[in-house]
Formats: structure tokens, C-alpha cells, sequence
């Protein structure tokens, strides 16, 4: 039985701009990408320097644009913080801002993980319609 695998996710600068402690606008991609990715069996994780109301804000924000997390902060939801518990998240994939080489664009996450290309959920519309052929 293949094992499910989990994707911690940082919350500023990753699934929003960073506007810390604000919640910036949401990256392109992102939410679309998270939702795929939880149909396809990923769990995933929100992995945040965020904590008390601010973190709590994240979450809500998250779960108004479908998405909530299989834990926040923490490997898994039951997880107890002790001194025998190690705090560093216990997960397959790591995406965050700060990465070495920076962070990927949603777009080429979606391709890497799900292989294949995000549809776009809004329709932009034209300046010049009448160019449509």
C-alpha cells in the first residue's frame, strides 16, 4: 500500500504575498494548486512562523479559499508538543519562499507534482474584443 505524502507549506510569501502580518493577495496558482493536490491524496501541511490570532486568521483565510489543512504547525493533528518530540515537521516535500533558488511559481509546482498544466479558474477579459477570431 503506497504511503500518503505530505507537503508542509509556509503561509507568508508562499501562499500569499508577503504582507506580514497582514494576509497579502493570494499567488497565482496557489489555491488552485493545494486543492489538486489535496484530490490526488497529498496531505498537506501549513508550516508558519505565524502563531495566536494572526495564525488563526491564515487558517480561516485558507479554508474561505477550500482549503484546509490535514495539520497546522505540527505533523500530524493529534501531535503533542513535548520535549521528546522533535519540532521540525515530519514531511516528503517542503515549499516555501526561502528555499535555496527561491521559490517556485505555482504554475510549475502544479506541473512538477500533478504533471500537468493548471487550468486558469477566471476568465481575463479582453481590452479588444473585437479582435476574437
Amino acid at each position: 500500500m503506497e504511503e500518503t505524502r505530505k507537503i508542509a507549506i509556509d503561509f507568508d510569501g508562499t501562499i500569499v504575498e508577503n504582507a506580514y502580518p497582514r494576509i497579502g493577495k493570494p499567488m497565482i496558482f496557489a489555491f488552485d494548486t493545494m486543492k489538486k493536490l489535496q484530490d490526488k491524496g497529498f496531505r498537506l501541511i501549513l508550516w508558519t512562523y505565524r502563531h495566536g490570532k494572526s495564525l488563526d486568521e491564515a487558517v480561516a483565510f485558507c479554508k474561505e479559499h477550500g482549503v484546509e489543512f490535514y495539520a497546522v504547525n505540527q505533523s500530524f493533528p493529534e501531535e503533542e508538543a513535548t520535549d521528546d518530540v522533535s519540532r521540525k515537521i515530519n514531511a516528503d516535500i517542503f515549499i516555501d519562499d526561502r528555499n535555496i533558488g527561491g521559490m517556485w511559481d505555482w504554475g510549475l509546482i502544479y506541473q512538477e507534482l500533478i504533471g500537468e498544466r493548471p487550468q486558469q479558474t477566471k476568465k481575463s477579459k479582453s481590452l479588444f474584443p473585437f479582435l476574437k477570431r
